[in-house]
């Protein structure tokens, strides 16, 4: 719901933008519709593209270890559950 609400500010924003300033060069708009569409992005809860693979490389080592820890107790089970004296 955020995200629509978020679309359709900056949707009229631009509108407003193209309508009241026709008189701007290609440029001088673009730069308007950049700096528009950044302070929209902002205030969505987005990552940057290098944080998201960041993240995505912790989870996959987090991952190993976990899997790697699971392993070695199933193994320090076993082995207790073999010899129960112990």
């Amino acid at each position: 719901m955020l995200h629509k609400l978020v679309i359709d500010a900056v949707s009229s924003q631009a509108s407003k933008l193209l309508m009241s300033e026709k008189g701007l060069p290609a440029p001088d708009v673009e730069k308007h519709l950049k700096a528009m569409l950044q302070s929209a992005l902002s205030k969505l809860d987005v990552v940057s593209r290098d944080e998201f693979e960041t993240q995505q490389v912790v989870l996959m080592r987090t991952r190993e270890r976990l899997e790697a820890l699971e392993a070695r107790v199933a193994a320090f089970e076993n082995s207790s559950s073999e010899h129960p004296d112990k």
